[in-house]
């Protein structure tokens, strides 16, 4: 609660001091006279006796309410609205074998699904979709804004479900498919992989070109150095590295979009990668104060006026003095 007129306020210091100096004027105040003290000791208190200074009271507590009703008390509801202009991002994620490589711990692919997780986790009000892919591709999760949905299907997605190879152009089509009739002010794929194009009818460059069409900004992640170690016991370097990222390839794929390509060599590095993502792709969130405010100043000095009358009523009744 807030007042409009505080400065009534100082006025109570006012009715504070008529208040001692009634409670003053009572103590010393003399009773009636009698000749004779035995006579006065004779004569019982009443009950309405011990409440004489009861109008008084009343009077001095209604000026304090019509001092409070004065300074105007307000009830203040002030709300904030949000209206978040939300981003539409696809997540196309390779599953092929070569991301069983371990030269990301434990793998480069439970590594990309556990940074994938923690992106989702970080967005608020963006559409999020998820598209898997090796030598074919398919969308695991259309665009939703239900999180908890999203990340148990990023959960259950597994290598081995798909037929081997790397269709980067077909996932890239399937990704900017799910895109094609979004509204959304930004509309991106993330384009995660380890390999280059081997599989699938469609060429990278040209689901970029029809990516751009659309609208859609391509990130392209590529995960892996120039070797690592394949699962098993003991792992086996693969010559000539596994899944050997095609950089020149998905910088064009990328920058057709007027996205960018990104390299990521250890886990930590995937981690900047998406952080980086997350600051260039972030949501315009506008928000709005609405203040409502109710005047309050008919509670105390309707209390006031009842507090007055019965003064009032007291003082020429019950309560009446001796002129």
């Amino acid at each position: 609660m807030t007042f409009a007129d505080p400065l009534w306020l100082i006025a109570l210091a006012g009715v504070a001091a008529l208040t001692l100096a009634a409670w003053r004027r009572a103590g010393a105040r003399p009773g009636l006279p009698f000749s004779v003290a035995a006579d006065a000791s004779t004569l019982g208190a009443t009950g309405w006796a011990r409440w004489a200074r009861l109008p008084d009271a009343l009077a001095l507590a209604a000026l304090a309410l019509g001092v409070v009703a004065l300074a105007r008390p307000q009830a203040v509801d002030t709300r904030v609205t949000r209206e978040a202009e939300g981003i539409d991002i696809v997540m196309a994620l390779d599953t092929s074998p070569s991301m069983a490589a371990r030269d990301f711990r434990p793998n480069r692919f439970e590594v990309a699904k556990a940074v994938a997780a923690e992106f989702v986790r970080g967005r608020e009000s963006d559409r999020i979709g998820l598209v898997v892919f090796a030598g074919e591709a398919y969308t695991q999760a259309p665009l939703t804004l239900d999180y908890g949905f999203l990340l148990t299907m990023l959960d259950g997605v597994q290598m081995g479900q798909i037929a081997d190879g790397t269709a980067i152009g077909t996932a890239l089509a399937t990704a900017a498919a799910r895109l094609r009739d979004s509204r959304a002010a930004s509309k991106v794929v993330i384009l995660l992989t380890d390999g280059e194009n081997n599989a699938g009818e469609v060429d990278p460059v040209t689901a970029a070109e029809a990516a751009a069409a659309l609208g859609v900004r391509v990130y392209a992640v590529g995960v892996g150095g120039e070797g690592g170690l394949l699962g098993g016991p003991f792992g086996a370097l693969a010559p000539g590295g596994v899944g050997a990222v095609d950089e020149e390839a998905l910088t064009r794929v990328a920058e057709l979009t007027g996205g960018r390509f990104f390299l990521a060599s250890d886990a930590e590095a995937l981690r900047r990668i998406y952080a980086e993502i997350s600051r260039l792709e972030r949501s315009s969130v506008a928000s709005e104060v609405l203040t409502d405010r109710r005047d309050l100043y008919a509670w105390p000095l309707g209390a006031a006026l009842a507090l007055l009358a019965t003064s009032a009523l007291l003082a020429a009744t019950r309560l009446r003095e001796a002129p």
